[in-house]
């Protein structure tokens, strides 16, 4: 088996492929031989999709990251999606500096379509746990990657591109931990292309921390949800605190306002999914899971609220023309109203369904 040379259709023992266990996942072996090339040195982890590995391309000696999906018909459909959506970024970056992952190729091994990356160090919320020491990073190593990032988003716009699941753990640095680059396009949307620019309701696109309001309002959503999500890490980063921690999308939204100020009877009447979380009269109704666990919301938003008080935050914004010139920013230093600042700083972060 460590020759690389699998059958194309693998065994299948009670309805599991020969080598999955019982979600679809591959179970990876160190020192296994994908496709006659890779041999495996660490299993990096499992996401929602798919299990990565790290390998070393025995032909070239480099180390490369393997993106193994689960074997499940819809899940490769979704894994060529990625792929064509990659190679479009790619393609329209040939020097690589436009901070996307690279994609090198794809193979079919035991039943599961494999891509393979360059590979980086570890993810932005690795490296808060390893430096950010619940505190942060400093002001300067955020700001270089805030600058990196937003080249990315620009890249992606001009490409038509729209994340739609930017976080920490979707964000890579290398080994010197000076250059990023955005990674896993899974959920990402071609807006030129009629299979993923549909744009359909749905209120859990996006992880939870980092949706925007019109997701969770069922309002159309376009670029803007990109910056949203990177308002939300970018503060993140900075002071090692979540931002918005709702443990639903009610509790997001009551989160939000007790930031950004309630939302204008504009915004949430045009969004289909409103009722579940305003009544008639337009007045937000709070839905807690449990007495305790309402509390416990609301408590934390009131330390952050302290947590505001006593800290330095900036804001980034994109002005109207930064993605015809590639982007620019403007970095403003809070001062002790903070609650005042942060609900002006996600103004200018959201240039999108907030200002309807």
């Amino acid at each position: 088996e460590g020759d690389g040379k699998a059958p194309d259709v693998p065994a299948i023992k009670g309805g599991i492929l020969e080598g999955d266990d019982k979600d679809g996942y591959y179970k990876i072996r160190i020192g296994e031989v994908l496709n006659g090339r890779y041999q495996i040195q660490a299993a990096l982890g499992r996401g929602m999709f798919s299990g990565v590995a790290r390998a070393v391309d025995i032909t070239t000696k480099e180390l490369v990251a393997i993106k193994m999906m689960r074997n499940n018909d819809a899940l490769r459909k979704g894994g060529y999606t990625e792929i064509a959506i990659l190679e479009k970024l790619n393609e329209a970056d040939p020097e690589g500096r436009k901070h996307i992952i690279k994609f090198i190729r794809q193979f079919d091994y035991k039943g599961h379509l494999c891509m393979v990356f360059e590979n980086l160090s570890m993810n932005l919320r690795e490296v808060l746990r390893k430096f950010g020491n619940n505190v942060g990073i400093n002001l300067g190593a955020t700001r270089a990657y805030a600058y990196q990032i937003f080249i990315a988003l620009a890249h992606m716009r001009k490409c038509s591109i729209i994340h739609a699941d930017l976080k920490p753990d979707n964000i890579l640095v290398n080994e010197s931990h000076n250059v990023l680059k955005i990674c896993d396009l899974g959920t990402a949307i071609d807006k030129t292309d009629a299979a993923t620019a549909h744009m359909d309701v749905t209120p859990y696109l996006v992880s939870r921390f980092y949706r925007a309001p019109e997701i969770i309002l069922g309002i159309p959503y376009d670029y803007a949800v990109d910056m949203w999500s990177i308002g939300c890490t970018l503060y993140e980063m900075y002071t090692g605190k979540i931002l918005f921690a709702g443990d639903s999308n009610n509790q997001m939204l009551k989160a939000i306002m007790e930031i950004r100020g309630r939302l204008t009877p504009k915004l949430f009447k045009r969004g289909q999914l409103s009722p579940a979380h305003f009544d008639d009269k337009g007045q937000f109704v709070s839905i807690e899971r449990d007495k305790v666990l309402g509390k416990v919301c609301c408590d934390s938003i009131h330390s952050l609220h302290v947590v505001f008080v006593f800290a330095v935050v900036f804001a980034i914004t994109l002005l109207a023309s930064a993605y015809k010139r590639h982007m620019v920013m403007l970095l403003v230093a809070a001062h002790a109203r903070s609650m005042l600042f942060l609900r002006q700083w996600l103004g200018l972060f959201h240039l999108g369904a907030l200002r309807a």
